[in-house]
Formats: structure tokens, C-alpha cells, sequence
């Protein structure tokens, strides 16, 4: 089953990426969903799976944007899952790109994906072959921040 959608807001047609970050922006935790699923649905998707791991005990505060504004949710997701959901929105006058506080991170590291030419468009049929890519190259841009002159990668065969 392919699973794709259609976003109406954004003219969106495929899918979305959810992603939990550190401040370092180090994933960790990504959801891949249909189009048609709205934002908040798919954060509340995203802290249900990063509920399991160990380091959600140590959140205490989520940043996100604006897509994810609205009190009752940011309360219901404070009570179900134990950290607060700050919005960080862009001023109201403010015309055209404006850099905002935190947010850039995610943005970041959703930039640095697009260096993964299988990362640049949505290829694959499934979701969960995308969450793969996704995770993969994840791995290998924190095994070369750990040791940026090794001439090995993991991507590409290499000849000893």
C-alpha cells in the first residue's frame, strides 16, 4: 500500500516528515506520514513512538512552529506526555524570510537530508523504506561529525 496524501493548505501531494531534534540537531526520532495527515495528528504520532526511548525522560520542552499552535493541545500533550510544546512563530510584521529563535535546527537538519540525492525528492514507495533513508543518512552525517577525515563511507563501496 502506497501511502500518500493530498495537503489542501500547503498544495502538498505525498508525504510528510516528523522529526524530534537535539539541539544539536541530531534526529532524534522521525515519523514519515501521508500529506492528508494534519500537523498536529502527526506530532502527537512522533511522541507516541518517541515515548519508548529512554531520552523522552529527559525532555522537558519541545519547540515547534506554528502549524502546531492551539492551547488544548499543548495542554493534552503536556498531561499524556510529560514535557511542555512551545510555539515559536514569526512576528507579525515581518515580510519575507525572517531566521526564528530555535527553529532553525530542525531546518538545518532537514537541509542537511537534501545532501542525500535519494533525500532530495520522495522516491520511494513506501513510508517505511523513507524513514529508512531518512535514519541512514542520519547515522552517516553523525559518523562523520564523530570523525570527519575518515575517508571510508558508509554509503559507497570502499576498496582497502
Amino acid at each position: 500500500m502506497l501511502q500518500r496524501g493530498y495537503d489542501g493548505a500547503k498544495l502538498l501531494t505525498g508525504r510528510k516528515r516528523f522529526v524530534v531534534c537535539d539541539v544539536l540537531g541530531n534526529w532524534l526520532e522521525v515519523v514519515v506520514l501521508p500529506a492528508s495527515v494534519p500537523e498536529r495528528a502527526g506530532a502527537e504520532e512522533l511522541f507516541w513512538r518517541l515515548k519508548g526511548h529512554e531520552v523522552s525522560q529527559a525532555l522537558g520542552k519541545m519547540w515547534a512552529d506554528g502549524g502546531f499552535a492551539g492551547r488544548e493541545w499543548q495542554a493534552r500533550m503536556k498531561a499524556q506526555f510529560g514535557f511542555e510544546v512551545e510555539i515559536i512563530k514569526r512576528s507579525d510584521d515581518a515580510t519575507g524570510f525572517e531566521v526564528l529563535p530555535k527553529r532553525w535546527v530542525v531546518e538545518r537538519s532537514f537541509g542537511w537530508m537534501n545532501w542525500y540525492r535519494r533525500l532530495s525528492k520522495d522516491y520511494e514507495g513506501h513510508s517505511f523504506l523513507s524513514r529508512a533513508w531518512l535514519l541512514w543518512a542520519m547515522i552517516d552525517k553523525m559518523l562523520k561529525t564523530l570523525h570527519p577525515k575518515s575517508k571510508l563511507h558508509p554509503f559507497r563501496y570502499n576498496s582497502i
